[in-house]
This record gives structure tokens, C-alpha cells and sequence, in this order.
């Protein structure tokens, strides 16, 4: 590095150190990840290659070849929900995410519960990813796949990502990296194959619904076929959680959230289409006759050995996606501690001679293995709580979204380097309408033979989650801890204004605060 550059990276590191203090906070995290790299981080916890053949056969199955569009409705969807999120963290760039935006936004409380149900969103998601690459190492190693091993398998899993982890940042950059440029490439090659030499299906197949209806209506099986694209768009909020491992948040951030959007909504839509073409026989697949058709379509298009290829990218998928998940959960643990708002803040807070925060890291590996172990003694208890891991995420974001537009009518006004500006209260509504409509969507009942308890899972962890927090709010009174600001979002802007409309010099935070993030 020349000695111009090796002076300016510091003078934008110790700008972002200066934006951090205004913001009432002080870090010793390293400040080493790029832009693609915290894009990566965001990329691999989004994680085309798992979202799409985790949920493929079980969505084709239920709206036929038409699910393709859910990729690009529920991608828009949640672009509006990342440009809301890209406003708030380019004026609050502080770890731990959707925890500390509230926190300005709303205030403690509000920042407290949206902690709470996002976290443990985060750890059931990581036991549902640890659990899914069962199968696919199964298939790797040539063994048979069965729920014991399956578990096994992801408690494995989580013990190297732990592992991984605990090295740094750099590391955790570096594999975000790797999993991104071997799943993108994966996902290019294996589809670009399949569309030229395993093409089976006509492209007007994504408009034939193959006469799927429930009471002569198309639309309720799209609905259903639709889990598939909420189930694959959200991650981009990872980019935040290590606002303070990347130099320039402010500007960076919110582009690598887009860009996750972007690339990871592509490679998904590619990665499906692909896949649609190269089912040899819808028919069997809607009927139930073949119940894994990523399976089947590998194994002609690649025979054993390619296809041994193939699940050795999506294990790397798999790792990178669970190596990225725990970063999340420990920023966020993390954060949590630094505000005295959990138990143990003491030691969540700490940082280890590498940077990172070990002992958040230790307790985001703990819970989703203990999640994973379930399934020894509990035949559906792994599929219930990770059926709350969408949901919960989906709830935490909408939580955000409502926390920005109540600061929005109080008076806040984005100061960050990336604003909205005018457009930022109508992007606002409609992020909420869309997350609304997602959210009833996911916990709508779909299968009246099922028991009532299946039937009414999503909501039954959610009302548990969501109530033992209210009850721990109610006893504890954890928010009241800490010291750190909150609620300033637009008390900041109310306090500017009035002091430029009464030709008054504003408050000494506000302005630093301001000038900083422009």
C-alpha cells in the first residue's frame, strides 16, 4: 500500500471512530472489511444456492413452474424494506443491527423486543441451515441421510463456523468471500449446464399452473408456492452488523445491502429457472411421486461423480451461510451487552485479542445447537422453531420499518450519506404494507387435516417468543440499565431545527453527528 493511501484508509477510520463517539459509542473492533467483502457476509447469509434447493421441490409442489415469479415480487418487496434499513444505518453505523437502529428510533423498550425476537430468529435460522446441509453432505459422502444423522451433521457444522469465527474478522471475511465467489460461480455453471444440455421444459412453462386451484382460484396455491421467496430474501441486514468492522459505513453499508438484493435476488431467479427447465416430469412432482426433484435432476444432468461436485458448492454454501448467520447473532448479543440490556452483559461485551466477541460468539453456537438437539427427544420441535426463524426475522424487520416511520411523523429527517430524501416516507409505507402482506401470508394455514398446533405453528412461536419477552420486560426491566442514548433520532432534527430557526448554534452531538455523516 503506498503511503497516500496507507494515510487516507486512516484518516477514514478515524473518521468513522469520531462518527462513533458522537454516536455515544467507542469500539476496538478491526475495521478491515471491504465493501465486497461486507457485501459477501450479506450474500452468504441471504445464500441462493440454500434458499433455493432447500425449499424447490416442497414450492414447486405447491404452485407448480408460476412460483418463478415469487422470486421477483418478493424481491422488490424486500428492496423497499433495504432502502428504509440503508437510511437508518447510514446515520446510526453501529454493531448489532436492527437492535441499535430502534434504540435511536423508538427508544429502549421498543429496541429491547425487537432485540429479542430477532435473536432468537437468528439462532433458530442457524440451526434450520445447520440441519438442512444433512442431506446434501449425505448425498457428498456417498451415505444414507437420516434425522440422527442429519443432526449430527449440524452440530458439526456449527462447532467450525464457532470455531471459524472465533479467528477474526479478517477470517470471517475472507470465507464470506470464498462462499460467495464458489456459490455464484456454482450457481452459474451448474445452471447455465442445465439450461443447455438438461433442459426439459418449454419457457412458457412459468406461466402453466398445471390446473392447481383451491376452491377454482389459482392465486391461494401461488401464495403457498410463494414461502419459497420469503423464505430467500432476507440477509442484507447482516451488512449492519458490522458497521463497526467497515471503514465508511455510512456509504458502504447501505450499497452492499443493495447490492445483496441485486446479485443474490439474480442468482437465486437464475438458479430457479434453471431448475424448473430441467424437471424431467412436473406431473410426478405435483402428484408427490417425486418428492426431491433437485435430487433427481443432479443426478441425470451430472451422474455420480459431477453431482458429487455439485453438493460439495452447496456444503460451501451451507458453511459460508451458517459462518455468516453466527457473526450476525454475536454482533447483535454484543450489542445488546454493551447497552446492559442482557444478563451477563459483562462478558457478552467483551472483546478477545482478536477482535471479535468470543463469548457472544460461544452463546450464539450454544442455543442452536441446543435447538439442533432437540430433535434427539422431539420429533417436530426442530421443524416448529425453525418454522419461527422466517417469521421472526420478517416480525424483527417490520418492527424497524414501524420504528422509522414513527420517528419519520415525530420530526426525524435522514442525515446519513444515503437518503430518500423526499421519496423516504412513501418507500416507508409501502415497505410496511408489503411486510404486513408477507408476514399474514407465511402464518396462514394451509393444511386444515393437520392438528390445530401444526396448522397454527408460526404463530404459536412467535406469541411464545414475543410473550416471554413482554414477561421479561415486565419483571426485569432490562432496558433500564444502561446509559447509552436513545430515542434521539428525531429529537436530533426537532433540536436543529429550532436552533436554525432561531439563528441559535444547534447542540454540539447533533451537529457533530450531522457533519460527520455528510
Amino acid at each position: 500500500m503506498s503511503r497516500s493511501s496507507a494515510s487516507q484508509s486512516t484518516g477514514t477510520v478515524d473518521q468513522d471512530a469520531e462518527q462513533l463517539r458522537a454516536l455515544g459509542y467507542s469500539s476496538n473492533f478491526n475495521r478491515s472489511m471491504s465493501l465486497w467483502e461486507n457485501f459477501s457476509l450479506g450474500f452468504t447469509y441471504l445464500s441462493p444456492v440454500v434458499g433455493v434447493y432447500t425449499l424447490f421441490g416442497l414450492c414447486l409442489a405447491a404452485g407448480g413452474p408460476p412460483m418463478f415469479w415469487s422470486y421477483l415480487l418478493i424481491g422488490c418487496g424486500q428492496l423497499l424494506v433495504c432502502l428504509v434499513f440503508g437510511e437508518v444505518v447510514s446515520q446510526y453505523p453501529i454493531s448489532g443491527g436492527v437492535y441499535p437502529w430502534a434504540r435511536r428510533l423508538v427508544g429502549k423498550r421498543w429496541a429491547w423486543m425487537v432485540g429479542w425476537v430477532y435473536a432468537w430468529a437468528l439462532c433458530a435460522t442457524i440451526a434450520g441451515v445447520a440441519v438442512g446441509a444433512g442431506p446434501y453432505l449425505s448425498a457428498l459422502l456417498g451415505f444414507a441421510a437420516s434425522s440422527n444423522a442429519n443432526i449430527y451433521i449440524a452440530l458439526a457444522l456449527i462447532l467450525l463456523s464457532t470455531c471459524l469465527n472465533l479467528v477474526g474478522t479478517k477470517l470471517l471475511a475472507r470465507v464470506a468471500m470464498f462462499g460467495f465467489l464458489c456459490e455464484l460461480v456454482g450457481a452459474i455453471l451448474v445452471g447455465g449446464y442445465l439450461l443447455l444440455f438438461e433442459r426439459h421444459q418449454p419457457l412458457s412453462v412459468l406461466f402453466d399452473t398445471f390446473d392447481l386451484n383451491v376452491n377454482g382460484s389459482y392465486l391461494p396455491a401461488f401464495l403457498a408456492a410463494s414461502l419459497a421467496g420469503l423464505f430467500q430474501y432476507y440477509g442484507f441486514e447482516a451488512c449492519g452488523d458490522v458497521a463497526e468492522e467497515t471503514p465508511n459505513p455510512g456509504k458502504r453499508i447501505p450499497k452492499a445491502m443493495r447490492m445483496t438484493i441485486y446479485i443474490g435476488g439474480a442468482a437465486a431467479m437464475f438458479a430457479c429457472l434453471a431448475l424448473i427447465l430441467a424437471v424431467p416430469d412436473i406431473h410426478k412432482v405435483l402428484a408427490g411421486e417425486d418428492t426431491d426433484p433437485v435430487a433427481t435432476i443432479l443426478a441425470n444432468a451430472f451422474r455420480p461423480v459431477g453431482s458429487r461436485l455439485v453438493m460439495a458448492v452447496v456444503m460451501v454454501s451451507f458453511i459460508s451461510c451458517v459462518l455468516s448467520l453466527q457473526a450476525a447473532a454475536s454482533r447483535l448479543l454484543f450489542a445488546y451487552a454493551r447497552d446492559e440490556m442482557i444478563v451477563g452483559s459483562a462478558l457478552l461485551q467483551r472483546l478477545s485479542g482478536n477482535h471479535v466477541p468470543s463469548i457472544a460468539l460461544l452463546v450464539s453456537g450454544v442455543i442452536p445447537a441446543a435447538i439442533v438437539c432437540l430433535g434427539l427427544y422431539m420429533a417436530d420441535a426442530v421443524a416448529t422453531i425453525v418454522g419461527f426463524a422466517a417469521i421472526g426475522i420478517y416480525v424483527a424487520f417490520q418492527l424497524i420499518v414501524i420504528a422509522a416511520l414513527i420517528a419519520r411523523v415525530k420530526g426525524w429527517r435522514p442525515t446519513g450519506q444515503f437518503t430518500l430524501k423526499g421519496w423516504g416516507p412513501l418507500v416507508n409505507i409501502a415497505a410496511l404494507a408489503y411486510g404486513i402482506g408477507a408476514i399474514v401470508n407465511m402464518v396462514w394455514p394451509r393444511t386444515p387435516d393437520a392438528a390445530w398446533y401444526i396448522n397454527y405453528s408460526m404463530i404459536l412461536t412467535t406469541a411464545v417468543v414475543m410473550g416471554a419477552g413482554f414477561l421479561y420486560i415486565l419483571l426485569a426491566r432490562p432496558y433500564d440499565k444502561g446509559t447509552a442514548p436513545y430515542g434521539d433520532a428525531w429529537k436530533s432534527a426537532r433540536t436543529t431545527a429550532s436552533a436554525s430557526s432561531s439563528g441559535s448554534a444547534p447542540a454540539p452531538q447533533a451537529a457533530s453527528i450531522a457533519e460527520l455523516a455528510d
